[in-house]
């Protein structure tokens, strides 16, 4: 294991980068997992490991995690504490960290998918984190990012995905309309969650064909282009004073209402 002392060494100045540039993660492939955990469940994932860090006291206090990580990543290098700061994003840095490569982007749904998501402009990235992981956690068969939705690979949405985004089939869809239509011509009933009293209660939604709920922006919800072409308007019923729901927890209901009720 080569020994890292200095936070200009080339390796750690180029994860240094993939923690902080999404536009850099996009043009290399590959993104900074922080935590045991998470650089844990990376490696059960089967993502490609091509470096590891450790800081010495990681080594000691998380022997059974470092292990694991340790077997699978190409390179391995101890770092000293001023150098982990560098790869942190955290308060308490546990001290281990991966390079992932992003797991290549499915061009379609699974072929016997029934129940799916789809997100239009979600930036911030401990929501889009958060219903990541609800939807692994509730069996939906997919995601759909469309338009301009933060990075998944950023280092909040990892860690509010716990790792969901390394399992979850996750689709980029830029022009959302557009895949909307297509899924609907396929047979998918295509629904806009809106904060509208006239639409179909959630509650009273038939999710027994194959269903992509469709969630909006956090402070502007979906864009009149992608409502235009969504077959059927749900809504979450509200007795409170509230108008509307934080967007990942609009979408934990529609996905929980969509995976009790399916059929088949």
């Amino acid at each position: 294991m080569e020994h890292i002392t200095s936070r200009k060494n080339p390796s750690v100045q180029q994860a240094a980068r993939l923690l902080s540039s999404a536009t850099f993660r996009q043009e290399q492939g590959l993104f900074l997992a922080e935590g045991a955990r998470l650089c844990r469940d990376a490696v059960r994932s089967g993502l490609v490991v091509p470096a590891a860090y450790f800081t010495a006291k990681a080594l000691e206090k998380y022997p059974a995690y470092a292990e694991e990580i340790r077997q699978a990543a190409q390179t391995v290098y101890v770092v000293e504490p001023h150098v982990a700061g560098l790869l942190s994003d955290t308060k308490s840095p546990q001290g281990i960290f991966c390079v992932c490569r992003i797991p290549g982007l499915p061009e379609g749904f699974p072929p016997q998918a029934r129940a799916a998501l789809a997100l239009e402009n979600m930036q911030d990235p401990g929501n889009l984190g958060t219903v990541l992981r609800t939807a692994e956690a509730l069996g939906v068969d997919g995601v759909v990012l469309g338009g301009a939705c933060c990075d998944p690979f950023g280092p909040k949405a990892l860690r509010a995905s716990m790792g969901a985004v390394f399992r979850l089939p996750v689709l980029v869809e830029m022009d959302l309309p557009c895949a909307l239509e297509r899924w609907g011509r396929q047979g998918w009933r295509t629904m806009a969650a809106v904060p509208d009293t006239g639409a179909i209660p959630v509650t009273q939604a038939d999710f027994s064909q194959p269903t992509l709920a469709v969630v909006g922006n956090e402070g502007n919800g979906l864009t009149p282009e992608t409502l235009q072409v969504c077959g059927e308007r749900v809504t979450i019923p509200m007795r409170g004073r509230a108008e509307s729901l934080n967007a990942a927890s609009s979408a934990a209901i529609l996905l929980w209402e969509m995976m009790r009720t399916r059929t088949g």
